[in-house]
Order: structure tokens, then sequence, then C-alpha cells
């Protein structure tokens, strides 16, 4: 049983910068759940897009792994041979919270966990990478460069799920959006206390692009085709699909 989220309940002298160790990780199901709407959609349609996209003999990476959720939602959707799923995390803590999660769940697909940033992993033979609100913790000068090198680690015909939160470069939509979004937390019983504390120790590690910046940087990195397929508030999840061969 996950315990609820109540890190940012008391007031705290001094608001460090957020990290996932090992209290995050004791109340991140419940903390994801409050704060990002329509998360256990976007779940559900990961594990679709992986039954349409996926592969015989290919792999599959959730990167940024957390505790396993995209990872469960692509192994219980994985019906040819020959896969392999990764999930990568650079938190130890999540690791080996996500392992546990792995363990309660049955399948013949394995998983290969590694804790290492995901900019040193070796894409290779993918035919499904999940970045599931993960890139939004990169630094913006080396995103570019990680889409482009997951492409190039793709298989033709082969689709990424990218989540994120964005931001918009209308000022009064941005302010109009965030209110929304606000209003959402205060309604699944976050404090004014909660929600300011939370947004000091996030906002130098959470740095957001615009839904715009996503696809330009999608269309660079070389695939035939981006789209964002779902929007709630700020929280946005793209799709971007590698052009067969022949193309």
């Amino acid at each position: 049983m996950h315990r609820s989220d109540n890190i940012f309940s008391k007031p705290i002298a001094h608001v460090g910068d957020f990290r996932f160790d090992q209290q995050v990780v004791e109340v991140f199901p419940d903390m994801i759940q409050r704060s990002v709407p329509g998360y256990a959609t976007i779940l559900e349609v990961i594990g679709q897009l992986t039954a349409q996209y996926h592969q015989a003999n290919s792999r599959l990476y959730d990167l940024g792994c957390s505790l396993g959720a995209a990872t469960l939602a692509m192994r219980r959707n994985v019906r040819l041979g020959g896969c392999e799923i990764i999930g990568v995390d650079n938190s130890q803590p999540m690791i080996e919270r996500c392992r546990s999660h792995l363990a309660a769940f049955r399948s013949d697909t394995p998983v290969t966990l590694q804790c290492t940033n995901l900019q040193d992993v070796q894409i290779s033979r993918a035919s499904v990478v999940v970045l599931n609100f993960t890139l939004q913790f990169i630094d913006p000068k080396e995103r570019d460069q990680l889409i482009a090198a997951i492409y190039q680690g793709m298989l033709p015909g082969s689709i990424l799920i990218v989540s994120e939160k964005v931001h918009f470069g209308d000022t009064d939509i941005q302010s109009l959006i965030n209110d929304l979004h606000l209003d959402f937390k205060r309604a699944n019983g976050y404090s004014e206390l909660e929600i300011s504390q939370k947004r000091t120790a996030i906002e130098n590690v959470l740095l957001t692009d615009t839904a715009e910046q996503h696809i330009e940087r999608f269309k660079t990195a070389g695939f035939a085709h981006a789209q964002a397929w779902f929007q709630c508030f700020n929280f946005l999840s793209f799709v971007a699909i590698k052009g067969s061969s022949d193309d």
C-alpha cells in the first residue's frame, strides 16, 4: 500500500531542489495521480500503442522508468516473440522499487533495468521508446541530441512516445491554464503550502518546452510524423513515428 503524499505538508525552512529519493519513492504513485491530469489515460494508451507498433525480435525502452508503470503497460501488451524491455532510471531507489513491482507480474517478456543517465544509454533495434514525463528533467541543451540518438537506434516503422509538461508562448493562455492546473491540485487535496513548497522545489529541476519545440525537435531528428495525441491543461503526450525504410 502506497502512502499519501505529504512531503510538503509542513513548513520547510529551506526548500531544496526536488530529488527522486526514497522519500519520493514511497509516495510517488499518489503524488503523480494527484498532480498530473490524465496520467492513467496516458498509461493505457502507451499499452495500446505498444500492441500496435512493437516488432518481433526488437527492444522496447522505458527511459525514465521510475516505478515501472509504463514498463508494465508495455509488458502487458507485447504479443510477438523475441522482444526485450529495457527500463532506465538514474534513481537507485526508483529502480529497486520498480524491480519489485515487475516481479509481481508474470510475463514471458524479459525486462532489464539499468540505473544510469539516459544520455549514456545506447539505443538499438528499438520498436517502441517511451519517455513518460522524463525529458523535462534533462538539461535543455542535451534534449536535441538525446532525441536524435534515440531516432538513430530505432527500427523503421517504430514509435516514440513522449509525455511532458509544457508552457505556452501566449502569457494570458499560460496564466489561464496554470490556474486550471492549480485548481486540479487543490481539488485533489493539496494545500496552498504544499503547492507553494513543491513549486519552489521543482522550479530549477523541471524545465519545460513548448509543444512547438517538441514537434520541431522530432522533425529535426528525422521522424516522418509527429503530433500531440493528448492534452489536459499543460500536460501533453506526443507520438513520433519513424518512416519505413523506403520513405
